[in-house]
């Protein structure tokens, strides 16, 4: 036994001397004190000895041991040094030459629209809010002075969610922002100026359309509004959004939760309004110069019930936008398809 450690002690100091760089000093370690190693092959017959001799030959096996790892350590601390002058001398750096500044990525188009969107109507006083993505049937709707035979409560315009129904009906996916008007309201707080921007859920899916979208909502109420009030907000969201050469239009339509209720138009930044393209061709994204934003109105009195708002002393207006269409209709975009915003195609996102 004593025979064979002296033997091992010699063979691995050799191949120590041996060694130029940090791959064989690895090889090294394996081979001497891997787990299949030389040394442990040998410790292992030590339990086979006679108890007088077992006792010097493992102290005998640490020593030779330690004194290995002291030169192996040794060992580890010159190839570390020399590799450190090797750089200093072949890889000289001239420390007055600027260095290569690291990539930055950027905000996604979308969360810079929401961002600029906040901004424009925190300036006239609007509080932020941001309700949440899964809602009541009853928020939902039922808040919203729409019927249970209304079409957008169909399972082909809404997503449900498979959950057990409550006191406020069925859960859904929220369809609009609009979900956030009662709730807002049910805090009692008045006179109310508030924007809700959140994630909304439509099956839906084309040029103009993705399932899983952004909306903002905007809710005033307080007392003797009008649709003056109504028209002077948009007006201002326009020409600090769009720039001054846009031109937005009211058409009369028809909510349930707005009465009176119109559609919020702008011209196409695509085609400059006038609906067509270079060579006569029609504008695939509005077709006809307009592109519909969204909704706006004089918020419903039933609406304001659901609130719990007496309409006989308060009435408001809101009005809904999409935030992705909105930054589609931004100045020089010309985006003709809203699904490219969330393809994550870095030769589309990098433009801006």
């Amino acid at each position: 036994m004593k025979e064979k450690l002296l033997q091992f002690k010699k063979r691995a100091l050799a191949d120590l001397e041996k060694i130029k760089n940090e791959e064989g000093l690895q090889d090294f370690e394996v081979k001497y004190f891997g787990r299949k190693g030389e040394y442990n092959a040998i410790v292992k017959e030590l339990p086979k000895l006679e108890p007088v001799d077992k006792k010097d030959m493992g102290r005998l096996a640490n020593e030779i041991k330690l004194e290995i790892e002291e030169r192996v350590n040794k060992t580890k601390r010159e190839l570390e040094a020399k590799k450190l002058e090797s750089i200093v001398n072949d890889e000289w750096i001239d420390k007055t030459i600027p260095g290569d500044k690291p990539e930055l990525g950027h905000l996604h188009l979308t969360t810079q629209a929401i961002k600029e969107i906040s901004n424009i109507f925190s300036r006239i006083g609007f509080q932020m809010r941001s309700y949440r993505e899964v809602e009541w049937d009853w928020y939902a709707f039922e808040s919203l002075n729409m019927p249970k035979s209304h079409p957008a409560r169909d399972e082909w315009e809404t997503f449900f969610v498979d959950l057990p129904q409550g006191k406020k009906g069925k859960v859904v996916l929220t369809p609009h922002t609009s979900s956030g008007q009662a709730r807002e309201m049910e805090l009692g707080k008045l006179p109310i100026r508030m924007t809700n921007i959140s994630k909304c859920y439509r099956r839906q899916s084309d040029i103009s359309h993705v399932p899983m979208f952004h909306q903002f909502e905007g809710l005033f109420i307080d007392k003797n509004l009008s649709i003056s009030h109504l028209k002077g907000v948009l007006d201002y969201f326009a020409r600090s959004f769009f720039g001054p050469d846009r031109v937005t239009r009211l058409r009369p339509f028809h909510f349930m939760f707005t009465e009176p209720s119109f559609e919020v138009d702008i011209s196409c930044d695509v085609c400059k309004g006038t609906g067509k393209l270079e060579g006569s061709d029609k504008c695939r994204l509005c077709k006809e110069g307009w592109l519909e934003l969204g909704g706006a109105g004089m918020v419903h009195p039933n609406v304001l019930k659901a609130g719990d708002v007496d309409s006989n002393e308060y009435n408001g207006f809101a009005f809904g936008w999409g935030v992705e269409r909105t930054f589609m209709m931004k100045e020089g975009t010309k985006l003709d398809d809203i699904r490219i915003l969330y393809k994550n195609d870095l030769r589309f996102l990098e433009q801006f």
